[in-house]
């Protein structure tokens, strides 16, 4: 049972919260239910289709080839090729999450795997299209161009920060 509060304790919270606000502020609460609806809807829309693609990467990409493309020996290749698979994916950033443990599981980087989360989240191909046509081409270029750096360098950041035991409880847990 304790197993089972654990797993689920955020949504425990949200439901406690969502059913204070229903008998307190009853107007709230019901505003607070119809986005939580909405969401729940949302990542059901979402998630399916990204996990039948995590089953095909997981099954189709052997990892000898995933650690030739995006593994230690990988170099700028690995760089380009997770700039390209973050800045080509579709969906929300929590989709990107499941993607970043496939990768992981089959032998990218910790350094590839933070780039392709940074490209996921700023340089998507729509984003980047939608703010051509309605900020102009030199705003979107001239934010494309400052994120590229800027995200090598979270990356390489956030990789030096973290000790090896670190990044081994994060593969550990990308196997799982």
């Amino acid at each position: 049972m304790k197993k089972l509060i654990k797993r689920y304790k955020f949504f425990i919270v949200l439901a406690v919260i969502n059913s204070a606000l229903v008998i307190i502020y009853p107007t709230i609460g019901q505003k607070s239910l119809n986005i939580t609806w909405r969401n729940t809807l949302e990542m059901l829309s979402v998630l399916p289709p990204i996990f039948i693609l995590l089953g095909l990467l997981d099954v189709w990409v052997q990892r000898e080839t995933m650690i030739k493309l995006m593994g230690e020996k990988s170099g700028f290749v690995g760089v380009l090729l997770a700039f390209f698979l973050g800045s080509a994916a579709a969906g929300p950033l929590y989709a990107a999450f499941p993607v970043a443990g496939i990768l992981l599981k089959k032998g990218s980087t910790f350094f590839n795997v933070l780039i392709f989360i940074g490209a996921w989240s700023t340089t998507k191909i729509p984003m980047l299209l939608f703010e051509a046509s309605s900020m102009g081409w030199v705003f979107m270029i001239s934010r494309f161009i400052i994120d590229i750096p800027v995200i090598v360098l979270i990356a390489y950041i956030t990789e030096k920060f973290l000790n090896e035991k670190e990044k081994q409880y994060i593969y550990d847990n990308a196997v799982e």
